[in-house]
């Protein structure tokens, strides 16, 4: 099987940085898109992304010499599926229409020797039961004719070349000789080890990974709600705890955000929902945060007529400019639909456009810190007093900032909750 030409199907936050990788390793490579604007966009080097590592890469002499992109599929070697795959809001399983079209697509296209990969995060036994038959509607057959694994990408966002290149990935081959084959196609771009598995443990094992981080941030979440309930500061339980050999509380937030987290742990509960109990209460707690959250800042405002709330940040995590299932905008739009004047900013989404606390806090009645940014907490630290000369009512409210830090004039969320 020889590996000359790569179609990368989807060119978003994965299927974008992967193309270009394989482009750099000097593979004829084709990202389509059904975006034509986007596709233009690649095509012609005008592309920016919120990721300075993916520009410098999308710039290199060796990736545009081998990248281009296309709104028509071509036949190729080898087909990257990396397209994404939100949840329904309502029966919580996965919707897998852009995976569908994905492998339709591809199956128009298909030849004998050909070597499928699914990137895309997917519920247990969709790579045999869903993907495979799509796929050999082309009338080849998996395995005898085409090799078909799936490998669920690890990324990281606002560092997705150094995470797609130095991660460990799982290799979840349908048979051995598909594992074989996915194997050779990722040493063109991969530095971190290659685990051979099987789909179906691929599949889980991805899912899994995401559910336990998401279990572990839910037990967090709840004490820190029962500690607020007992008028105690669930930051200095947390450190006192963590003292403990084998005992390492994560720090409470104000929900859970991103494409991954939110979503994936009910792909598993969607196989089997008797033996995911624990899961499905992690994802419970972690969506009934910014409901507790928008409560406590309702009553640092209670005494005040008609406030004016600045509330800083709206990415879904410090450090990033992704919103995507921003549990800060959730806050926010809670906030906004019980009728108080919420002024939302962040330095990172906002760029150049970002008005500075000192500005956006004239005549505010409280400033509450959802997404602490570094840049956010240095601006607090230098300019602190000068903010809250500006303000009408000096209150700022940081959630679950360090235990052992706290100055006078924050509002501390147990105090509030008193």
């Amino acid at each position: 099987m020889q590996f000359r030409k790569v179609v990368v199907v989807g060119a978003g936050y994965v299927g974008l940085p992967t193309a270009a990788l394989l482009a750099k390793s000097g593979l004829e490579t084709v990202a389509f898109d059904i975006n034509k604007d986007h596709v233009d966009a690649i095509n012609e080097g005008t592309l920016r992304v919120e990721e300075d590592s993916i520009n410098a890469l999308l710039t290199d002499k060796t990736v545009r010499q081998n990248l281009r992109a296309a709104i028509e599929i071509e036949p190729a070697d080898v087909f990257f599926i990396c397209v994404p795959t939100p949840i329904d809001p309502k029966r919580k399983i996965a919707d897998l229409s852009h995976v569908v079209s994905a492998c339709e697509t591809i199956a128009s296209v298909l030849q004998k020797g050909n070597l499928v990969i699914v990137e895309s995060t997917i519920p247990v036994l969709c790579t045999r039961e869903t993907v495979k038959p799509i796929l050999e509607r082309s009338g080849l057959k998996i395995d005898a004719d085409v090799c078909l694994a799936h490998c669920p990408e690890r990324v990281l966002p606002g560092n997705a070349i150094h995470e797609i290149t130095n991660n460990s990935r799982v290799i979840g081959g349908i048979s051995e000789k598909s594992s074989n084959a996915a194997v050779r196609i990722y040493r063109h771009f991969v530095n971190g080890e290659l685990h051979i598995a099987t789909d179906v443990e691929a599949e889980i094992c991805k899912l899994s990974e995401n559910a336990y981080r998401d279990v572990n941030i839910a037990f967090a979440n709840e004490l820190a709600a029962l500690c607020e309930q007992i008028n105690v500061d669930p930051m200095r339980v947390i450190e006192m705890a963590n003292h403990h050999p084998r005992v390492n509380i994560l720090n409470p937030g104000i929900g859970v955000g991103g494409h991954c987290i939110p979503v994936d742990p009910w792909f598993i509960s969607e196989i089997d929902r008797e033996n995911s109990t624990l899961i499905q209460c992690a994802r419970r707690i972690n969506d009934a945060r910014p409901e507790k959250i928008a409560a406590r800042i309702r009553q640092a405002v209670a005494d005040i007529p008609n406030p004016k709330i600045v509330a800083v940040g709206t990415a879904f995590k410090t450090n990033c400019k992704d919103q995507r299932e921003s549990p800060a905008m959730r806050v926010i739009e809670l906030l906004t639909c019980d009728g108080y004047d919420v002024h939302p900013i962040d330095p990172e989404v906002q760029g150049d456009s970002y008005p500075g606390l000192e500005q956006a806090a004239q005549n505010a009645d409280l400033i509450v810190v959802l997404v602490e940014h570094d840049s956010v907490i240095d601006e607090l630290s230098e300019r602190e007093e000068r903010i809250l000369d500006a303000m009408r009512n000096p209150r700022i409210l940081r959630l679950y900032r360090p235990a052992l830090t706290t100055s006078l004039s924050t509002i501390a969320l147990a105090s509030v909750a008193a």
